[in-house]
């Protein structure tokens, strides 16, 4: 039975704060997240990826740096020889079976997930993340692994909006870290249930 445990579940209540207006950032604690690793072995990546790709409901696996939209998932390629399958914890689909491929690992509550979307999304996370995050350099299905504050994330941009997969036990701090630094372009809170869709949060 899926369970998920989250860091935040005290943190975001719905709030406006910040500069008046229209709200330039959108912080979303992503609630109903099914987080699997699949990691493979060097001589097995192909067959893998195959496994990976069949459980996500994509053509093929994403490359290093990307992620990909499938029907029953998001795959993300976050390491040479690992991948992220985010699932929708009330529409499971059947395992991922990699054979001797490769092993699988459930990571639901090891990871926080945040959506950060507003036209100002971009702006904000440059305040933290040494990353060019300009639509010509990070289009829609990029990922990247990369630092906050000294703490290891994993990042990829789907639709208008950036997830954020921060570990569990650092994710209360680098949630205030955004919030504060959000109030000066208008901020908007709030808890939503996770959807692989694009834009298609609740």
């Amino acid at each position: 039975m899926f369970d998920q445990v989250l860091a935040l579940q005290e943190q975001p209540h719905p709030s406006r704060s910040g500069k008046p207006g229209p709200a330039g950032v959108t912080l979303s604690l992503l609630t109903g997240v099914a987080l699997t690793q699949i990691a493979a072995w060097p001589e097995a990546l192909a067959d893998a990826g195959t496994a990976a790709a069949g459980a996500a409901g994509c053509g093929a696996a994403p490359g290093p740096g990307r992620a990909e939209q499938g029907t029953a998932g998001t795959l993300v390629r976050v390491e040479p020889l690992k991948w992220w399958l985010l699932q929708s914890a009330g529409h499971l689909p059947a395992a991922v079976q990699p054979g001797n491929a490769g092993t699988v690992l459930d990571l639901s509550s090891a990871r926080t997930l945040v959506q950060v979307s507003g036209p100002q999304a971009e702006t904000l996370l440059n305040h933290f993340l040494p990353l060019d995050l300009r639509p010509a350099a990070f289009p829609e299905g990029s990922a990247a692994s990369t630092a906050f504050h000294h703490t290891g994330v994993t990042l990829w941009r789907t639709g208008p909006a950036f997830i954020l997969a921060l570990p569990r036990s650092f994710a209360a701090s680098l949630w205030e870290l955004l919030a504060g630094s959000a109030l000066q372009y208008g901020l908007k809170t709030r808890e939503t249930t996770f959807s692989p869709a694009p834009g298609d949060q609740e």
